[in-house]
């Protein structure tokens, strides 16, 4: 089987936009849906509403691709699925290694959604002694001592880093040194990395502060409305009620 050391995906070279391969997990995770349903095919206008995008995005993103539609039929559901699958590189094994088993390491390392999509945890490593040799996931936890064996030993390319901020660029960095060139970020912290390894960043507390933002936002105009309200005096709501047409609304011409 082909490991993710020696087969690298091809999006770049092919010149596929960076939005587009990033809404392409989005269209493959709506595909997978319909394939498990046992749907033959699918508009772009039923597709794009599954995954969140409008239907000429979604026609644009699967241009790039060489990928067009019948007209009057839709697209192919499963071949869209291999088509995608290939493009992301996942119709190969991708070794990972989870580095920093706390409570979040813990959690990825029994997600059970990695082999369905074409990756393997090669390996679970954490720095505390006392974690060695522990099951996770039915896995035992490794040392960071032996990092860069486990690498080599696995060909891995990609690395998850779950520990705390403070830990994160020191492992980034031996990592990369070990020939890792992908990094999953879930430290709360910004890597710095060279030209050539690519990083995904996923923080929580940011993606649960714009959510926050938002909500602040919706109850400021909610109270500014509530506000408005009340300061019309009730005598003049009176008069504004008395002036509605018969269909309840303000003639837009009163009568002399």
């Amino acid at each position: 089987m082909a490991t993710g050391r020696t087969h690298r995906p091809a999006t770049r070279s092919r010149g596929i936009p960076e939005a587009t391969v990033a809404r392409l997990p989005l269209y493959l995770r709506a595909l997978t849906a319909l394939s498990e349903r046992s749907v033959p095919t699918v508009s772009s206008e039923e597709l794009a509403a599954a995954a969140g995008v409008n239907s000429a995005k979604l026609r644009k993103d699967f241009s790039y691709l060489g990928s067009y539609g019948t007209r009057g039929v839709g697209y192919d559901v499963e071949y869209l699925v291999y088509q995608i699958s290939r493009e992301l590189g996942l119709t190969q094994d991708w070794p990972v290694v989870i580095v920093g088993i706390g409570n979040l390491g813990a959690a990825l390392a029994n997600y059970g959604g990695f082999a369905s999509r074409g990756f393997r945890v090669a390996a679970l490593i954490d720095a505390d002694p006392a974690m060695a040799g522990k099951p996770v996931a039915g896995m035992p936890v490794q040392h960071t001592d032996d990092l860069e064996k486990i690498i080599e030993d696995n060909g891995v390319s990609i690395g998850v880093i779950a520990t705390p901020a403070g830990a994160a660029q020191q492992v980034s960095e031996r990592l990369i040194a070990a020939g890792v060139t992908s990094i999953l970020n879930f430290a709360p912290t910004v890597l710095q990395v060279p030209d050539g390894v690519d990083v995904r960043k996923v923080d929580l507390s940011i993606e649960l502060q714009i959510l926050a933002f938002h909500e602040q936002r919706k109850a400021g105009e909610e109270a500014a409305a509530s506000a408005e309200a009340a300061a019309v005096p009730p005598a003049a709501r009176g008069a504004a009620a008395d002036r509605k047409g018969p269909d309840g609304d303000v003639p837009a011409v009163m009568p002399a």
